[in-house]
């Protein structure tokens, strides 16, 4: 398959959404604003920015590279460009990685569709120990977590089936400007509540006195994660880019909508948190457990208002959710049409139908059936620890050496520049980038979360 027949996307825009939405997801609204407030607020933001422009946007720039390069799957495309030499290993590597994910996450992603339902008819009202007894007998229940598993890998599924532009580009131009309402709305909501300058202050006002090696590799993990880079997701995406596209320009603009969500998300969170006297901690405890609380606490005068707060801050986790597992999915979806040689619809349902016993059983672990588990972690657990702390930062460091030091430097150059239509001002910036810096800092990211880096920085 060549790009003159390749399917791709019909505009910028819908490249940028789409792209953006696959980066974006439930990460950016709990992660993120917890590391900044945690870590020096506006001093990390600082950090964070400069690790996205010294590592992320590299990256990312070297899997549209690869992704556009190849026209094709993942592992298809680093094949092509190996010469199917064992680098090609890198991009099925990249193709696991994304299959894995996407069952283990859509079971988070179905929390989401449950607490939807749960704000509706006002499950969620009660004090703390309500609330945290909802949601951990929830999450442990046999069927519901289960079904509601199932329903957005349905719902996915369904966007997938209709291809880059009818799927994939029209649901991102739909889904990714509702986001963007819905963060706006609450943010506005959460900044007016009495005492939310305190929260606004945690989050923007620089603490320099936190600064350390921890907070660097912290946001330097962060913004390697954040723009998911190594899953597969924006190597896929790239096969779609037309041969026009400034690849470096679109990494930007991607980087961009992915640092405005979650820093609008501290935005959401910190000034409603702080308004009722509660520090946020991290994890499914802030969203399934804290913040509803809060809304509890802070619209207790107004529970209708409250109840619709609640409603929209799912609805608005559950569409991050969905961007997600959309470019997740077209990372397996295209590797089996393609490599089957079946059609797309065919790959959609394996790999929905798949991904849905995957999420079955990583849900099942987390308490409804005894003896899912692996050396005492359960299997959501072991899915979440070996994609996330061995696949990806491993993946990408090998991509970094693969494009850095194998892939001839003609090519990466005809690519960067557009075949010389533009001026690739910054390609010897990029490439030092890539071969230096960016296997650096991606080593410094592995050494860190296996402890390694104790007693050294």
């Amino acid at each position: 398959m060549t790009q003159q027949n390749r399917a791709s996307f019909g505009s910028k825009l819908g490249l940028i959404l789409a792209t953006a939405g696959g980066a974006v997801g439930l990460g950016n609204v709990w992660r993120f604003p917890y590391m900044v407030g945690q870590n020096g607020g506006a001093a990390f933001i600082i950090i964070y920015l400069a690790c996205i422009l010294l590592l992320g946007i590299p990256c990312m720039v070297s899997e549209f590279i690869i992704g556009r390069h190849g026209a094709s799957n993942a592992a298809r495309a680093y094949t092509k460009l190996s010469g199917g030499s064992p680098w090609k290993w890198v991009g099925y590597m990249g193709v696991l990685t994304g299959f894995i994910i996407t069952g283990y996450y859509a079971v988070v992603s179905g929390w989401c569709l449950q607490y939807i339902y749960a704000s509706v008819v006002g499950e969620l009202q009660g004090d703390p120990d309500f609330v945290t007894r909802y949601f951990n007998e929830f999450s442990s229940d046999a069927v519901r977590p289960v079904f509601w598993t199932v329903a957005i890998l349905f719902i996915t599924h369904f966007v997938i089936i209709h291809g880059v532009r009818g799927g994939i580009e029209r649901a991102s131009k739909l889904l990714m400007p509702t986001l963007f309402i819905l963060l706006l709305v609450i943010v506005v909501a959460a900044c007016l509540l009495p005492g939310a300058g305190k929260g606004i202050a945690f989050l923007f006002k620089p603490d320099f006195g936190k600064m350390n090696s921890g907070v660097f590799l912290g946001a330097l993990g962060q913004s390697f994660y954040s723009l998911s880079i190594a899953m597969g997701c924006i190597c896929t995406y790239a096969s779609y880019f037309s041969r026009q596209t400034n690849l470096l320009k679109s990494a930007l603009q991607v980087a961009v909508v992915d640092t405005l969500v979650a820093v609008l998300a501290g935005l959401m969170i910190f000034p409603a948190a702080f308004s009722v006297g509660v520090n946020p901690d991290s994890g499914p405890s802030l969203i399934f457990i804290t913040l509803p609380n809060v809304f509890n606490v802070a619209f207790a005068s107004m529970p209708l208002v409250g109840r619709a707060i609640s409603l929209l801050f799912y609805a608005l986790l559950s569409l991050a959710a969905l961007t997600s597992l959309m470019s997740l999915h077209e990372v397996s979806t295209s590797f089996f049409y393609e490599e089957l040689k079946i059609s797309r619809k065919r790959g959609a349902i394996i790999v929905t139908v798949a991904t849905s016993l995957i999420g079955a059983v990583c849900s099942l672990s987390l308490g409804a059936v005894d003896g899912l588990t692996v050396f005492g972690r359960s299997l959501f657990d072991v899915f979440d620890f070996v994609t996330g702390q061995i696949f990806l930062p491993v993946g990408g460091l090998l991509t970094c050496l693969f494009m850095g030091w194998y892939v001839p430097r003609n090519i990466i150059k005809d690519e960067f520049t557009n075949w010389g239509t533009l001026r690739g001002t910054f390609f010897g910036t990029y490439l030092f980038l890539i071969r230096f810096v960016c296997p650096l800092c991606i080593l410094l990211i592995i050494l860190h979360q296996f402890g390694l880096l104790k007693g050294i920085l």
